[in-house]
């Protein structure tokens, strides 16, 4: 009589790992170089457009500038300043006369607990000077890495990072620099492939080219000096 065969029992699935981004193909040294001979033939003078005379004022309307246009922030600010003209001023406001002060901003609730916390740890912790590391700005309240890198680049020249505000996320996806959607690991990406001494200028000048050609929707392609460089899926050229 003949012995059935048995069945090999079948191998355990492994559980699926959640892949990771694939490294961003628009990466190579020579596209690199090349977007950045453009950003600086399109933007040689690209600069922060927040209004300020001293780091405080920029930390501050930095602050403001989360969920807010540059344009918003620069308007409150006029008025704002003189009115409260350093750290000790900000940090013993009336904290529901300075919600109004701000409020055009949005979110002002959240801002003045921020601005009046970060003035008093300047004054308490900083000798009342905004700090020059990224280590010790990020202990001031409502301070991350963005406000940090505005601040520590534009005020005080150090190349800390890349900022990665809505804009340069935007753009260094559509442009294949980057495949991740956190800004933190997009700095980071960014940080691998643009020299140190262009993060400062190449954060303001991918700004730039977000508010004025490469818009979220309906992006300006056929006005874009980039064009040729870029294969993003929502051209419109």
């Amino acid at each position: 009589m003949a012995t059935k065969s048995k069945k090999k029992p079948s191998p355990k699935k492994k559980s699926a790992k959640t892949a990771k981004p694939a490294r961003a193909a628009g990466t190579d040294p020579k596209r690199v170089a090349a977007i950045l001979a453009k950003l600086d033939e399109a933007y040689p003078s690209a600069t922060c457009e927040l209004k300020h005379e001293n780091p405080f004022q920029l930390l501050v309307s930095t602050i403001l500038s989360a969920q807010c246009t540059d344009v918003r922030v620069n308007q409150v600010a006029e008025t704002l300043y003189k009115k409260y003209p350093d750290p000790k001023a900000f940090a013993y406001a009336t904290p529901s006369e300075l919600e109004q002060d701000i409020r055009p901003t949005g979110f002002f609730r959240n801002k003045t607990k921020s601005v009046m916390g970060a003035s008093k740890a300047i004054i308490d912790k900083f000798g009342g000077q905004v700090p020059r590391t990224m280590e010790e700005i990020l202990t001031l309240p409502g301070v991350a890495r963005k406000t940090g890198n505005v601040v520590l680049g534009t005020a005080y020249g150090i190349a800390s990072g890349v900022v990665v505000d809505t804009h340069v996320l935007r753009l260094s996806r559509r442009l294949d620099l980057s495949r991740n959607e956190d800004p933190k690991k997009v700095e980071q990406d960014l940080m691998k492939i643009i020299p140190q001494e262009k993060w400062i200028q190449f954060s303001h000048q991918l700004i730039w080219h977000g508010r004025r050609v490469c818009f979220a929707r309906k992006p300006k392609c056929i006005e874009c000096n980039m064009e040729s460089l870029c294969y993003a899926k929502d051209k419109t050229v």
